[in-house]
């Protein structure tokens, strides 16, 4: 197991105790002033409400038995006032609850987000990045509900249960006492719906995950979809995700529905039993008719409190769940990081040397073997040979997506795990086969790696990458905005894009990842002149299966199984008759050649 793994159980394991503190400390202690006036007024609504039960009793007995002429007007107005009152500190609660709940689900979005967004990249690969949006939205949610609207209205229905019992003692001691003995019957009940509500808000939130995957992949792979005539199909596994997800939602709902009305029906019980109680005690004179209304109703009052602390059970039981997930994914750290004491990369000539360098993804069969190679400043190397023989594992681990696990890669000399990620990256710029483009401006995309750079410096770049033209002539021109990943944009015009993203960045080290595979021949003779306009003077390691691509490299490296079998130029590679002569033999290169 990684060290990330443990870290993830280990948050996963969390009693509900240290998960409060965590939760109060990270995201409540900070706003405890706004958060103390919410419980200050819950204090005060609970106060209100007690009162306004208190005040039955003289209410009925001066104004219809004594008819007492003073509490003609007095009453009312206590009775105006305490309602205005109460109306006022549930307006002021619901106010700073709302402002206080949706900022914590501000920092816990953000906060989980730049976890994710620093994460490794083997990391991110473990789930579907569907089950990642799944946590953003859905478990910050249940953790605002908890943290800040459970725990204020718990409070205010717990005081709320504790004034009317004080109004219940008031009037009569002996009739509380006895409702005081069967009430435990109703803390038994909601402690076992609290069971089954905890139990099916975990299966919510893991079929919640797998429904945010179905989805997006599906949305994801609807060219795939659509050419094979799989839309049923997607939608049947959608459906069977869903019905999944609403067994666990109905068994939550059903243990919710039944937890309040199970409450109620013990409480009505009781106060059926009272009821009568008191009936006969008002009968006998031990009871008057004041103190009669005013029992039965904070009986009534409490017992709505007890029902709404039931469903309050059910919110705080699923906001701990999903803080035990949120605990989980922010407590694992990202095994590549900067080490202590990491220094800037200086900006020198960009030579680049793997030095006996073996990986392994996690804990799978070596990826790579005792690698040696070297780009010095200025040249092109390229990587080839057969797919899955560990080409782009050699470039992932230039800019640290991975660490080496064996040997050492370095850039003029340093290893690059010696200095820190941002200096090192500063000074690479990336082109892939699939350029991935944001939901933006062309002029946002191209500037993305420098965000201040001037609109001179966009264009130039542009025009550099071959880009300039196409642009101009867009309805919008630099602002027209591309679309999801680049859609509105043709293959060859969104692969220039990315170049003049590179041109901008002007970094001394340029690794190209099949740069021109998936384009057609007359956009690849586009990208290919912006390319060798990239290249010049630069650091350039490429990666191509077309070997027509790789002719005119400084150094070709011939990668299978995880290591070089092969090193020289195009012409020497042939002579050699290996592996690199009938990959070319299989494109028809090497009559060319000879010719």
């Amino acid at each position: 197991m990684t060290e990330s793994a443990r870290h993830a159980d280990a948050g996963a394991d969390l009693p509900a105790r240290a998960l409060i503190a965590r939760l109060w400390g990270r995201y409540l202690a900070p706003r405890w002033p706004a958060l103390a006036l919410s419980l200050v007024a819950a204090v005060a609504v609970a106060y209100t409400s007690a009162a306004l039960v208190a005040i039955l009793e003289p209410a009925i007995n001066d104004l219809m038995v004594f008819k007492t002429a003073a509490a003609l007007t007095a009453i009312p107005l206590t009775i105006a006032a305490l309602a205005v009152g109460r109306a006022f500190a549930q307006v002021v609660q619901a106010t700073v609850v709302n402002r206080v709940g949706n900022a914590v689900v501000g920092d816990v979005q953000v906060q989980l987000f730049g976890k994710l967004v620093r994460a490794d990249l083997a990391r991110l690969r473990e789930k579907h990045s569907g089950a990642y949006v799944s946590s953003v939205l859905y478990d910050a949610g249940l953790i605002r509900e908890a943290a800040t609207a459970g725990i204020v209205n718990y409070v205010q229905h717990a005081l709320i249960v504790i004034g009317a019992l004080s109004v219940m003692v008031s009037n009569d001691r002996a009739l509380t006492l006895g409702v005081l003995v069967a009430a435990p019957l109703a803390t038994g009940v909601m402690r076992r719906f609290s069971k089954r509500t905890t139990k099916a808000a975990k299966g919510a939130m893991a079929e919640t995950s797998a429904l945010s995957t179905a989805i997006m992949e599906s949305l994801d792979g609807v060219r795939v979809v659509k050419i094979e005539n799989r839309e049923a199909h997607e939608e049947a596994r959608v459906a069977e995700v869903v019905r999944r997800r609403q067994k666990h939602l109905v068994k939550g709902a059903n243990a919710r529905a039944a937890a309040a009305p199970s409450t109620e029906l013990i409480m009505t019980l009781i106060t059926a039993a009272v009821l009568a109680y008191a009936g006969w005690r008002a009968q006998t004179g031990a009871m008057n008719v004041g103190a009669f209304v005013a029992f039965m109703a904070a009986l009534a009052m409490a017992s709505q409190s007890l029902r709404q602390l039931a469903n309050l059970q059910t919110v705080m039981a699923e906001g701990l769940s999903a803080a035990r997930r949120l605990f989980a994914a922010l407590d694992v750290e990202p095994e590549v990081r900067d080490r202590a004491g990491a220094a800037a990369l200086p900006r020198g000539e960009g030579t680049i040397r793997f030095e006996d360098v073996g990986f392994s993804y996690a804990e799978g069969p070596p990826a790579l073997s005792d690698v040696k190679l070297e780009v010095r400043r200025g040249e092109t190397v390229a990587l080839v040979g057969p797919s899955g023989g560990g080409k782009s594992t050699i470039l992932n681990l230039i800019p640290r997506f991975y660490d080496v696990t064996q040997g050492r890669v370095t850039i003029d000399g340093i290893d690059v795990r010696d200095v820190t990620l941002a200096s090192l990256r500063d000074q690479i710029a990336l082109v892939t086969q699939e350029p991935f483009l944001f939901d933006d401006t062309i002029r946002a995309n191209i500037a993305y790696a420098r965000p201040d750079a001037s609109q001179a410096d966009i264009e130039a770049a542009a025009q550099a990458a071959a880009a300039h033209d196409f642009i101009a002539e867009l309805p919008n021109g630099y602002e027209t905005l591309v679309g999801e990943a680049g859609a509105r944009l043709s293959g060859g015009q969104r692969q220039r894009i990315a170049i003049a993203r590179a041109f901008l960045k002007d970094a001394p080290i340029l690794l190209l990842d099949e740069a021109t595979s998936a384009l057609d021949a007359e956009s690849e003779a586009q990208v290919q002149t912006a390319l060798a306009r990239l290249m010049a003077g630069r650091t350039t390691m490429l990666i191509a299966h077309r070997l027509s691509t790789v002719r005119a490299a400084d150094r070709i490296y011939v990668i299978d199984r995880g290591r070089v079998v092969e090193e020289g130029d195009h012409a020497g590679l042939i002579r050699k008759r290996g592996l690199y002569a009938r990959l070319a033999k299989s494109q028809d290169l090497e009559s060319e050649t000879a010719a």
